[in-house]
C-alpha cells in the first residue's frame, strides 16, 4: 500500500482547512498528502458563523455579514452595533467547492474512503475525528436549523438575532438564533445547551414551527435547507503525540462556552502550516489556559443554574460590543476580561469556582 508524508483523518471543515492552508503555502509541492473521508459527494450541510476578528481565506464563501445584532430575554432586548468586527456566515457548499477545486490540481493530494487503503505507519497524522462514543451525559450544544423563504419581505436583513430566550426552557438552556440572509430568506435555529440523554428536547421540527408561527408571526414559507448538529462542550480526553496531532473539535478548537470553532480552526491550520517542517517539536496549539479556566467555571454555573442563564447571557452583552466580541472570540485582554466578569452574578460563580 502507498505511503504518504502527511495524513488527514476527516475531510470536514478542519481537515480541508488544513489541507488548503498547506497547499496555498506551497508545503505540498514535494510532499504527499492523503485525506480520509468516507463521503462520496460534498454538498451544503453546515452554516459556520463567527465574528471576523481577523482575516481569513474564505471571504468569497461568506453568505452575509452583519454589523448589528440583538440578544432577547423576557426582561429586555438589546441591540448592539459593531462595524470593526462584522458577524459572518459561511456557506459550506461554497467552502467545499473552493477547497476541493484547489486540492484537485495537485497530484500529490489524494482522497481515500478508508484508512485501511493506505500505509500510515510513517505518516504524520492530523486527526479531526473523535475516537469512540462520546459521553451523552456531558454538556452539549445541540441544534437544528432551517433556511426558510417567505412569499413576502418579512425580515430586517441588517440585524441578526444572536439569542432569543423567549421560548420554553424545560429546565435547561434554550434559545433561538435567526440569520436573515435577505428580506425574505433566513436561517432559524433552535439551540439547546444540555446533555443528549433527554430525548424530549429533540422535537426540533415542532419547536421551529411554533417559533416561526408564534414568535416571528410567519405563516407562509418554504424550507430550502435543513441542518442539524451536536457540539461537545467538553475537551477531548485524548492527547497529541509527536506524530499524531488532533485538529478541529477533536483538537480542542471549540470554544466551550460558545461552540464557536471555525476561526479557531483557521488559526490552528495557519500555525501548523507555518511550523510543518518542525511540527513534531513545536508547542501544541491551544485557545489559551485563561479561556479554558473561565469556560470551565461558566459551564459549571450553566449546569447547576440553567434557569439563571438567560439573565447571565443578557448581562454579558451589557458592555461595549467590541469587548464582548473579543472575549467570545478568544482575543480579549485582562482588562476586557475583568469587565465581562464584573457583569456576572458573583455568588453563583464563586460557588462554581470553589466547588
Amino acid at each position: 500500500m502507498k505511503e504518504f508524508d502527511y495524513l488527514i483523518i476527516g475531510g470536514g471543515c478542519a481537515g480541508l482547512s488544513l489541507a488548503y492552508e498547506l497547499e496555498i503555502n506551497g508545503e505540498l509541492k514535494n510532499k504527499t498528502l492523503a485525506i480520509i473521508e468516507p463521503r462520496k459527494e460534498y454538498k451544503r450541510d453546515k452554516t459556520w458563523s463567527f465574528w471576523k476578528v481577523f482575516d481569513h481565506n474564505f471571504e468569497d464563501c461568506v453568505i452575509k455579514s452583519w454589523n448589528n445584532f440583538t440578544v432577547n430575554s423576557s426582561e429586555n432586548s438589546q441591540e448592539l452595533v459593531n462595524r470593526k468586527f462584522p458577524y459572518q456566515s459561511i456557506d459550506s457548499e461554497k467552502f467545499y467547492k473552493k477547497i476541493n477545486s484547489k486540492l484537485s490540481s495537485n497530484p500529490n493530494i489524494n482522497f481515500f474512503e478508508n484508512l485501511n487503503e493506505i500505509n500510515s505507519k510513517n505518516s504524520i497524522i492530523f486527526n479531526s475525528v473523535f475516537e469512540g462514543e462520546l459521553d451523552k451525559s456531558e454538556l452539549w450544544q445541540h441544534f437544528q436549523g432551517i433556511e426558510i423563504e417567505t412569499t413576502k419581505d418579512v425580515f430586517d436583513d441588517e440585524i441578526l438575532n444572536l439569542m432569543d430566550f423567549n421560548c420554553d426552557q424545560r429546565n435547561d438552556v434554550h434559545f433561538f438564533y435567526t440569520l436573515p440572509f435577505s428580506k425574505n430568506k433566513a436561517l432559524i435555529e433552535t439551540t439547546w445547551l444540555s446533555n443528549l440523554e433527554d430525548q424530549s428536547l429533540m422535537d426540533y421540527d415542532l419547536q421551529l414551527e411554533n417559533y416561526i408561527k408564534n414568535n416571528l408571526g410567519i405563516k407562509n414559507y418554504k424550507i430550502n435547507f435543513t441542518e442539524k448538529g451536536a457540539i461537545p462542550l467538553f475537551y477531548p480526553r485524548f492527547k497529541n503525540n509527536k506524530k499524531n496531532i488532533n485538529i478541529g473539535s477533536a483538537g480542542g478548537m471549540t470554544r466551550l462556552s460558545t461552540g464557536y470553532t471555525f476561526l479557531n480552526i483557521q488559526e490552528h491550520s495557519k500555525y501548523i502550516a507555518r511550523n510543518i517542517d518542525k511540527i513534531e517539536k513545536v508547542k501544541t496549539f491551544n485557545l489559551g489556559k485563561k479561556y479554558e479556566f473561565l469556560d470551565k467555571v461558566f459551564l459549571k454555573v450553566l449546569e447547576k443554574y440553567p434557569e439563571k442563564m438567560p439573565k447571565v447571557f443578557s448581562n454579558m452583552f451589557k458592555t461595549s460590543s467590541s469587548t464582548i466580541i473579543k472575549f467570545l472570540s478568544n482575543k480579549s485582554n485582562i482588562f476586557e476580561d475583568i469587565v465581562i466578569i464584573s457583569k456576572m452574578p458573583k455568588l453563583i460563580f464563586l460557588r462554581a469556582l470553589f466547588d
